[in-house]
């Protein structure tokens, strides 16, 4: 191992000398100063490190000469070494970014973990990561081959989420394929278990809580209970985005993990719709037939009816709210300032309900802006976009808010999404529909390798939207490209990130129900 530079000034630098033969004999070159003056000009003439500071040296004191050091080596590692105690000191210290802080007397070997901790760490992180990370790979690989339950599928995906994030500090570990090549094995395994089970899900009590039960699981006890409840729906938002902002919701809240699975397709005018209905979407054609007449794309028209839904299934549950409910959606940063001004007028508010579409909009604005698709080129860019927004957004400045009311707040997503590397072909009649994850339409034929084909829409609860109307819903990363302009749809979609389909990104989701910390 290369040997580490150290540059230790202290006016009792002599009474050191053994503490620096301990530090070289284990791979540090120490040079050794006696005053601050003589330390910034070690740090003119060359590179090191650490710098280890006396605070109390005759002449120029230890913080003063941190403080110059600093300026000269902004980026360089400093411990602080004093006789005091003083809290203010400390204070002071920690104030001025010094890295560590050690109180005389001091022993070699606390000297040596504190340099370790601070020339090392990066390397011993990386050994443990690799280490521990290619050990749970072989657990996950046994536990997949031997077939996961819809509980341990769930456990699978947020392990290999929360590794997603882990490897992000350590690009160079070589591991990102690795893990890459492992979620597309789960996710071709995930897949077969979907079809075996889906049916079995929608028609029985059995299996995980879907879309349609998150109203029953999550929000109708502390309703009943007298509690005010503010529930938001965070558009598209994968496990491993959740993630990486579920740190950021911790500073504020006690936070409980949950989850729930999307139905099918993973996608908002079916999902989202059955998260604030409590009904399948075969069921809301019943209820209100012309739901989705005006066309997928347009948000505002298949999901227009969810405030009202939501009141609907609130009144089914035996839910009476002590104040009438209120529902935002917020789909662009008006209306999230706008919110956000007014945020105290809902303190008071049985229940309130907010829809937030940021990242479902940068989803889609990927495939059609180059400037966006330079900001979020794989996936490590989409979590640190995501947890960028979140920590900067209107949503965030609500959640603080709330962080002082007694509120219990239920944060979930209505599906996720996944990034696409693989095309099939797909044939249809004309009027069949353009998701590039899932098609309804006559006619429509594919490679069923590719995508679940449904024939019998009633069986899945889906809408018939017509006489011969089929389903195709595709698998892990496929996506669908018809045959005219092949070439050209299929450079523009791949590796974009799309929803819809049967993944693990789009179907297992959290449910984060945060209750304001004790203070």
């Amino acid at each position: 191992m290369e040997r580490k530079r150290v540059l230790w000034a202290d006016d009792e630098i002599e009474m050191l000398r053994p503490h620096i033969l301990f530090l070289e004999d284990r791979g540090y070159d120490v040079t050794a100063v006696t005053n601050g003056e003589d330390a910034i000009a070690q740090v003119h003439r060359g590179s090191f490190d650490v710098i280890l500071l006396d605070e109390h040296m005759s002449g120029m004191g230890g913080i003063v000469t941190f403080s110059e050091i600093k300026a000269l080596r902004p980026g360089i590692s400093t411990i602080m070494i004093t006789k005091s105690e003083e809290e203010t000191l400390m204070e002071e210290a920690i104030g001025q970014q010094i890295d560590d802080f050690l109180t005389k007397p001091v022993n070699p070997s606390q000297i040596l973990l504190a340099l370790k901790k601070l020339t090392e760490s990066s390397k011993i992180n990386r050994d443990r990561i690799a280490k521990d990370y290619l050990a749970q790979f072989n657990q996950i690989s046994t536990l997949v081959s031997m077939g996961a339950t819809w509980e341990e599928w769930i456990d699978v995906h947020v392990k290999l989420s929360s590794w997603d994030i882990e490897l992000d500090r350590f690009p160079d570990l070589g591991l990102n394929d690795v893990i890459q090549d492992q979620k597309r094995q789960c996710n071709a395994e995930f897949v077969r278990f979907v079809e075996d089970h889906y049916l079995d899900w929608i028609n029985t009590e059995d299996g995980p809580v879907l879309s349609p039960g998150i109203a029953t699981n999550f929000l109708a006890t502390p309703l009943k209970q007298g509690r005010n409840v503010l529930f938001i729906v965070i558009d598209c938002l994968r496990m491993d985005q959740y993630l990486a902002i579920e740190p950021l919701l911790a500073e504020l809240f006690d936070v409980r993990r949950e989850y729930h699975y999307s139905i099918l397709p993973t996608s908002t005018p079916y999902s989202r719709n059955a998260i604030f209905s409590g009904l399948y979407p075969r069921e809301l054609e019943q209820q209100y037939p012309d739901l989705w007449k005006r066309g997928e794309d347009d948000e505002s028209s298949s999901n227009r009816y969810e405030h009202q839904l939501l009141d609907q299934q609130l009144q089914r549950l035996g839910v009476t709210l002590k104040s009438d409910s209120k529902y935002v959606k917020i789909l662009d940063l008006e209306e999230a300032d706008s919110v956000e001004r007014k945020v105290s007028t809902y303190f008071n508010q049985s229940l309130v309900s907010m829809v937030f579409n940021f990242v479902d909009i940068l989803a889609h604005a990927r495939s059609d802006s180059d400037v966006i698709k330079e900001m979020v080129r794989n996936e490590a860019s989409y979590r640190a976009v995501t947890r960028s927004w979140f920590e900067h957004s209107s949503l965030y400045n609500i959640l603080r808010a709330f962080a002082n009311q007694d509120t219990m707040i239920v944060l979930t997503s209505d599906h996720g999404s996944i990034k696409t590397y693989r095309n099939t072909k797909v044939i249809s009649d004309k009027d069949a529909s353009t998701n590039l994850r899932y098609k309804h339409g006559r006619n429509l034929k594919c490679d069923d390798k590719h995508a679940l084909c449904i024939r019998n829409p009633q069986d899945f609860k889906l809408p018939n939207r017509g006489i011969n109307i089929d389903y195709i819903i595709a698998k892990e990363d496929y996506y669908f490209v018809y045959p005219t302009n092949y070439n050209k749809y299929v450079n523009l979609y791949k590796n974009s990130f799309q929803h819809g389909g049967i993944s693990l990104e789009e179907m297992i989701l959290p449910v984060a129900i945060l209750n304001p910390k004790q203070r």
